[in-house]
């Protein structure tokens, strides 16, 4: 019998209080970290080399296009593989563009096509490693901590998103672009030391699929499709990052152009946006039941787009670096929740399959976000093409909310569905987790 004191405390932890999340945090908020800052690097350089807002979103648009063309076959890779050892070899892969980076930049041979090049291979990387990544949650902290662990791992994203872009903008401006490289690649270590100690992992994964590829791609396809709230949420997610996620196509112009701040604001402009996203994740951890309530949802979708209006308009710096913050507080909420309620409305056997569609919707749609947010920009100007993607995010959100009213005004809290076919361990894992507890 457990008792109430300890069934608190085990609450209080949420998915802290497993091992295997406990590693996998500390893992990834150091290989976060330099994510960031080669994110940071990356478009930097893009402007460096060309000093052109085309060019830029035309490097993000090569990273995000594998993850368009590609993603549902990791999506089957993470359904029918365990997911640990394709994260293990997906982080050590991560290595290899960072430190080609690090060597061409600093020995001053870098062009710009070796950039684009750097940027699809990131993105081929990321085909195979974000819907398992997405879809291991589960299998770390199980159903009961699903949503807590969604939140901190909102917060660790953004949390190296604040800490990430300072610290490379600092460095680009003191010692250079080539550094950023060389901490990102040398950072995928923690991670990869963190998968290899996990241990007691249940087994999510059919023991035979049948069909072709192409029957199992449909399979995720038409259960999405057929779910109201997930193919509700997933267009909402894909309008979103097509219009509204365009910041590192934009805020480098804006840096350089409008505000006239250099390497070391746009990295500040990218933290502040990031300190406001991790102050949401903090916010969804602690009320996660009050935030992902679907009428939460659509008010910050909104409030979202309108603090990136405020954005376009601003030539104050520090209202500049204000207004994103708001931005990013309102933009994890509204993607987190929406990670969340797809994920409590998906059975197991399909969850890489359906989260290979969000990641599709998050960021594979970034090639076409950046291609139209750069060309924008080119021709009308960077507070244009910002002030135009909000609006138009706005408009389709208040549209589904009277085409769909009951979608933004489901309780997110139904369980995750289980798939009776899958080799389902979470029970005896939960238990062994409370059997460890001191």
């Amino acid at each position: 019998m457990t008792l109430p004191a300890e069934s608190s405390r085990r609450r209080s932890l949420g998915a802290l209080r497993h091992r295997n999340f406990r590693l996998y945090f500390v893992g990834q908020v150091i290989s976060t970290v330099g994510t960031w800052m080669q994110s940071v690097a990356m478009p930097w350089l893009a402007l460096t080399l060309t000093h052109d807002a085309f060019h830029v979103g035309l490097v993000i648009a090569t990273q995000f296009t594998p993850m368009l063309v590609a993603g549902q076959f990791g999506g089957i890779l993470a359904d029918r593989f365990p997911k640990r050892r394709i994260l293990v070899c997906s982080q050590l892969a991560f290595m290899i563009p960072a430190f080609a980076m690090y060597f061409l930049t600093s020995h001053g041979l870098a062009q710009y096509w070796m950039v684009l090049v750097a940027a699809f291979a990131v993105g081929t990387i990321n085909v195979i490693d974000v819907p398992s990544r997405q879809a291991f949650v589960i299998e770390m902290v199980g159903r009961e901590d699903l949503v807590n662990a969604i939140a901190l791992n909102s917060t660790i994203f953004n949390g190296a998103a604040v800490i990430g872009p300072s610290v490379a903008g600092v460095i680009i401006g003191l010692v250079g672009v080539p550094y950023c490289f060389l901490a990102n690649g040398v950072s995928f270590i923690g991670s990869v030391a963190a998968l290899l100690l996990m241990t007691n992992l249940p087994a999510l994964v059919r023991t035979s699929q049948q069909g072709s590829v192409l029957a199992r791609i449909r399979e995720g396809l038409d259960y999405s499709r057929r779910d109201p709230v997930v193919g509700t949420l997933l267009l909402n997610v894909a309008v979103f990052s097509l219009f509204a996620m365009n910041r590192f196509t934009l805020l480098p112009i804006f840096a350089d152009q409008v505000l006239h701040i250099g390497a070391a604001g746009f990295g500040f402009l990218t933290a502040s946006q990031g300190l406001g996203a991790l102050v949401g994740a903090l916010s969804l951890a602690v009320l996660q039941r009050r935030l992902t309530s679907g009428n939460i949802q659509f008010a910050v979708g909104l409030a979202w787009s309108v603090f990136l209006v405020g954005f376009s308009l601003s030539r104050l710096y520090p209202l500049s670096i204000a207004l994103l913050m708001l931005a990013g507080f309102c933009q994890i909420i509204f993607v987190a929740t929406a990670n969340t309620r797809i994920q409590a409305a998906t059975p197991d056997h399909l969850r890489g399959r359906v989260m290979a569609l969000y990641a599709q919707a998050l960021m594979g749609v970034g090639p076409v976000g950046s291609f139209q947010a750069g060309t924008l920009a080119h021709f009308f100007g960077a507070p244009f093409a910002l002030a135009f993607g909000a609006i138009v995010s706005a408009g389709f959100v208040g549209a589904t909310r009277l085409v769909r009213p009951a979608v933004f005004k489901a309780d997110p809290r139904e369980g995750v569905k289980s798939d009776p076919g899958a080799q389902v361990g979470l029970e005896d894992r939960a238990k062994e987790d409370q059997r460890r507890q001191p």
